[in-house]
């Protein structure tokens, strides 16, 4: 219901500009001084902007032919901007070539276990082995407390990947060993107080080992690309994580918990494996 208001309030309260960037580069001057011009307004403010001055900084824009493409043609122009120019300097030395596919597993794994996980958990709650059903305000309450004691472990993170001998390595490899364990731990009784608990501290070590390392151990000028396919890869793996779910939850109802945990503790293992720690380094 709350989606369906703000997306209400996108289309009838505001009104979204076309970037500037954008018209400029498509040679619509016109339109990108008029944008400015509506940005200003909309800020009570005022510009010296025109598109004299455009054309006397830049040229005044030749007339382009509009052209009707067809869809392939589009995706191929598209396509013809990735090259792999930008991955090639991620696999320079073997140690960063290592590292990269390491990163690049580890954040696979995690973007399947954490979901197994984290978004099915009001449903691990309300299906507990026990013979009184839990409430669903008990649930609920007790999902609330769980993402609610997470929250420190990020700001724990920012201070023991600093730590000499722990570092960014020695952080985000046991924070994620200890979410393994804990994730396992969750399937030892079905009293909701015990898996509250396991749950609180799991969200809360899981919160130390996400957002650590990852980009900082890519060189600056490529740093993007490595952290984009990273992130790319993460989502891919989540969207797959449901269907194991469904199919492995129809086995057994604990089955995507422990793959869940066996994620994180395959994570763990590469994560030993990273020969690079940046505690300490500016970039490499």
């Amino acid at each position: 219901m709350l989606t369906q208001d703000l997306l209400v309030c996108r289309f009838f309260l505001f009104h979204l500009y076309e970037s500037p960037k954008f018209l400029l580069s498509r040679g619509r001057q016109a339109e990108a001084v008029a944008t400015v011009h509506g940005i200003a307004y909309k800020n009570k403010r005022t510009t010296w902007l025109n598109e004299d001055i455009l054309n006397e900084i830049g040229g005044v824009t030749a007339a382009e032919e509009k052209q009707k493409l067809s869809i392939g043609e589009i995706v191929k122009r598209n396509l013809d901007k990735f090259s792999t120019q930008r991955i090639a300097p991620l696999f320079a030395t073997k140690k960063l070539g290592l590292m990269t596919c390491l990163i690049w597993f580890c954040w696979t794994t995690i973007g399947m276990g954490y979901p197994l996980f984290n978004a099915f958990l009001p449903q691990y709650l309300a299906n507990s082995d026990s013979e009184q059903p839990t409430a669903t305000s008990i649930i609920y309450r007790n999902y609330a407390i769980t993402s609610i004691v997470g929250v420190p472990g990020s700001i724990l993170a920012a201070y023991t990947v600093d730590i000499k001998y722990v570092g960014r390595k020695g952080t985000i490899a046991i924070s994620t060993l200890v979410t393994g364990i804990l994730v396992f731990c969750f399937t030892a009784s079905s009293d909701p107080n015990f898996q509250l608990a396991f749950t609180c501290l799991e969200a809360f070590f899981q919160n130390i080992m996400y957002g650590v390392l990852t980009p900082e151990v890519f060189p600056a000028p490529n740093r993007g690309t490595g952290t984009g396919i990273a992130s790319c890869l993460n989502r891919i793996a989540g969207l797959c994580a449901p269907i194991i779910a469904v199919h492995a939850g129809e086995a057994n109802p604990k089955a995507p918990i422990y793959a869940s945990g066996g994620l994180f503790l395959a994570a763990f293992v590469a994560m030993c494996l990273f020969p690079i720690e940046t505690r300490g380094r500016q970039s490499l």
